[in-house]
């Protein structure tokens, strides 16, 4: 099933959801091809989706779960993927990942 919070997170002048599966990364790919989000809209374990597009993920299918659900659910599942330290093997530098530029502090648990 896919789940996505309120949006509440304001970046960049509009405000933001967060979406996710509690099956699988593949079925969150999918579903978010369907509402036409691209994949560098993709957090480690979760989708950023704009405000614009909440109304048809929720035609779609999608539940609207508080923000502490969407965590509660991604841990439970053992999708949950937290963000590594700094210093530890992951992006490239000067590789920009999904999320990249979000004002410190915003983050999803």
């Amino acid at each position: 099933m896919l789940y996505l919070d309120p949006p509440a997170v304001p970046w960049r002048g509009r405000l933001w959801s967060h979406l996710i599966s509690d099956v699988s990364y593949a079925e969150l790919h999918v579903f978010a091809e369907l509402l036409g989000v691209p994949r560098r809209g993709f957090d480690r374990d979760h989708y950023d989706l704009p405000a614009e597009r909440f109304r048809a993920a929720v035609w779609l299918g999608a539940s609207v779960v508080p923000s502490r659900e969407i965590v509660r659910l991604l841990r439970a599942t053992g999708l949950r993927r937290p963000k590594r330290a700094s210093g530890q093997v992951g992006q490239l530098p000067g590789q920009v990942g999904a999320g990249a530029g979000l004002p410190t502090g915003v983050r999803l648990g």
